[in-house]
């Protein structure tokens, strides 16, 4: 068990691309092996993908960094049905001479918290479905606004029509309609051209590996709970793991003063995920 810093190439969903990392995992232990992805990319995007192995699929809700970096290109004149360039085009404009000042004042207004609509062309459930199924059934609904919070945004290089920018925002932004937000700023039609997660919170893009890495050396390829989550381990020995897989409180070991650990037997194998509670341990998630 463990985590997958993945890099996930365009022309694929993640939910397929997680299959295929699910099976390699499978097939090496004979099993059918579990696997969770921490946030999905479009298709069309590239970028990091990380994905929860195993028994860590439980843990995914201790993560408690869900941060986000990308790197994006932002097309300006035409705006699309899908928000990015696989869609129709649905509206044209021309583009200022002072577009690139307009933009570089435009974008500073969006750091910070602020609210957001989903576009049509998104993963968000309403009623039972989610939105793009409803998109491509030709239909539009009203979305709630989401607070998301940009923590950087900047131009790193204006070409022709095209934008290259980099974000740092938090979970939930939608870099689609960040697009299309930034160009009704300055009055102009804008669509998402092209997108890559350069980081998904712990997880950064220098360090990804491919299928064809992961497939190559998958043990290698697994990233321990400890790297990901920053509690610190506790080894209980053969009559304290027990109990504890039993769902028994264990005496906490002396010098364990945080609050949350990682449990692991005397052949450091993980058992689960304790509690202090006074001088006692208490399992909050056990691996049987």
């Amino acid at each position: 068990m463990g985590f997958v810093n993945a890099f996930k190439p365009p022309g694929i969903s993640s939910a397929q691309f997680g299959a295929r990392v699910r099976r390699i995992y499978s097939v090496r232990g004979r099993t059918n092996v579990a696997a969770g992805h921490l946030g999905t990319l479009d298709p069309d995007a590239s970028g990091v993908l990380p994905l929860a192995i195993g028994k860590a699929t439980r843990l995914i809700p201790l993560i408690e960094d869900r941060r986000k970096a990308y790197a994006f290109v932002l097309a300006l004149g035409r705006a699309t049905d899908t928000g990015d360039a696989s869609g129709k085009t649905v509206r044209e404009t021309s583009i200022p001479a002072d577009a690139e000042a307009l933009l570089e004042a435009a974008s500073q207004r969006f750091v910070g918290p602020w609210l957001q609509v989903p576009p049509m062309f998104s993963a968000v459930h309403i009623d039972g479905r989610r939105l793009y199924e409803l998109a491509r059934a030709g239909r539009t609904v009203e979305r709630k606004a989401r607070r998301v919070t940009l923590y950087d945004l900047r131009i790193l290089g204006f070409e022709g029509t095209t934008v290259r920018m980099r974000v740092a925002c938090s979970e939930g932004t939608y870099v689609r309609a960040l697009c299309e937000d930034l160009g009704n700023a300055i009055g102009v039609a804008a669509h998402l051209a092209a997108l890559l997660r350069e980081a998904s919170g712990p997880f950064v893009l220098y360090e990804s590996l491919t299928l064809e890495q992961i497939e190559a050396a998958p043990e290698i390829a697994l990233v321990p709970p400890e790297r990901v989550i920053p509690f610190p381990t506790i080894v209980l020995d053969g009559r304290g793991a027990a109990d504890f897989r039993a769902g028994r409180m264990v005496p906490l070991p002396n010098g364990a003063v945080c609050r949350h650990v990682f449990v692991r037997d005397a052949t450091r194998s993980l058992v689960g995920v304790g509690e202090a509670v006074g001088a006692l341990l208490a399992p909050r998630k056990v691996f049987v």
